[in-house]
């Protein structure tokens, strides 16, 4: 019994040890904005016109959809290298690269004139995100791919406490990081008055708010405002909204993810504008 309770305990023990390597591993690669992981996100990437320096490919893997990035590979000529998989296995920050991992020149943000001029020049009343301290990479990665998908011209990240474009948000965004501008700013609540500026109504997403979001009318130019995971939006920041709204819960659960609320949020933003 001895010997079966020393053994658990080496084994977790041994758990924790590679569980603190790999956040270890994980923080040391947050950083690199070059890695694209994943089938899908490596096919839309290279469907893009982004530069793609070199795609890594496990030996001995060509089933599926490899075969299709290995012929858009070739077809735009990007330096194609089989390698071992534990080589895979090293560079991954995802631990979920299927086999494939592209290399790309790093993502390069755009400015808040830009995005402004972008809705300008499709005619149409400019639909903003703002993400006040984002830290989960797979929520900033959901919002960006609902956030694609509602017609949003830009999303305005701090350059402070949010996850940046890693691997990880890529991928969980399924590529639609290649069809989405992104403003990394250093302060929000400076990059708010420059939105009200421009003649664009700040509506933040808060559980509080004194309106429902369905009660809003959001058919003019529009920021939304989504905040972390654990505190919402900062104190100072909900302070310059115009308008603070809520979602409609009846559950026992007082709060959502960000990512949903924010796709909530979005839809609701693009289903007035469907009615418009």
């Amino acid at each position: 019994m001895k010997d079966t309770k020393k053994s658990f305990k080496d084994n977790s023990n041994r758990r924790r040890e590679n569980d603190n390597k790999f956040s270890s591993n994980t923080n040391e690669k947050t950083f690199r904005e070059d890695l694209i992981e994943g089938r899908n996100a490596v096919i839309e990437v290279l469907r893009s016109e982004r530069t793609v320096e070199q795609i890594l490919v496990a030996n001995g893997d060509v089933s599926g959809s490899i075969n299709m990035i290995l012929a858009l590979a070739k077809e735009k000529k990007i330096v194609i290298k089989h390698v071992d998989r534990k080589k895979l296995d090293q560079l991954s920050q995802t631990a979920a690269h299927q086999g494939v991992i592209a290399q790309i020149t790093p993502y390069k943000y755009c400015d808040i004139d830009d995005i402004i001029n972008y809705a300008e020049e499709k005619g149409e009343k400019p639909f903003i995100v703002i993400l006040d301290e984002i830290e989960d990479p797979h929520n900033f990665g959901s919002i960006i791919r609902t956030a694609e998908t509602c017609g949003v011209h830009g999303i305005i990240i701090p350059k402070r406490r949010n996850v940046g474009l890693t691997p990880s948000v890529y991928k969980a965004s399924v590529g639609a990081i290649e069809h989405m501008k992104i403003a990394k700013i250093t302060n929000i609540n400076s990059a708010i008055d420059k939105l009200k500026e421009r003649g664009i109504w700040i509506y933040g997403a808060d559980m509080n708010g004194e309106n429902y979001c369905y009660d809003i009318d959001f058919r003019g130019a529009v920021a939304l405002i989504i905040g972390s995971e654990g505190k919402g939006i900062l104190k100072l920041t909900k302070n310059k909204c115009d308008v603070l709204v809520k979602i409609p819960m009846v559950g026992n659960i007082s709060s959502l993810n960000a990512s949903v609320a924010g796709g909530i949020l979005m839809y609701e933003v693009l289903k007035q504008k469907f009615k418009k």
